[in-house]
């Protein structure tokens, strides 16, 4: 369960992340209602998720999944440019992703 907390808490990460920026300095009402809304569920859901799973790879895994999803989100609506690098370097941000989760022993 708490892995399943912690992929949807990054998920929010890329929510939060993304709706700060069209927030235009949080001058804008919705994309700051939905930032607020979004950093406190993934914050909770980090918590949550960090009662079993150690805090270095928990808070990695959440950073990665925020940092990736933000980044194919921005490539798909243009914001970003899509390039042969780019794409390689999200794949091994997910491979390190993944592989940390194989390994996490559990609780520090």
């Amino acid at each position: 369960m708490s892995w399943i907390v912690l992929i949807a808490s990054g998920v929010l990460e890329a929510v939060w992340a993304t709706a700060l920026g069209k927030s235009e300095g949080l001058t804008k009402l919705w994309p700051s209602v939905i930032f607020v809304g979004g950093l406190v569920l993934s914050m909770i859901g980090l918590a949550f998720a960090m009662r079993e799973i150690s805090t270095g790879t928990a808070y990695a895994v959440w950073v990665g999944i925020g940092a990736t999803l933000t980044v194919v989100w921005a490539m798909a609506t243009g914001d970003s440019d899509i390039s042969w690098p780019r794409i390689l370097l999200l794949l091994g941000l997910v491979g390190c992703i993944v592989g940390l989760k194989l390994i996490d022993p559990g609780h520090e």
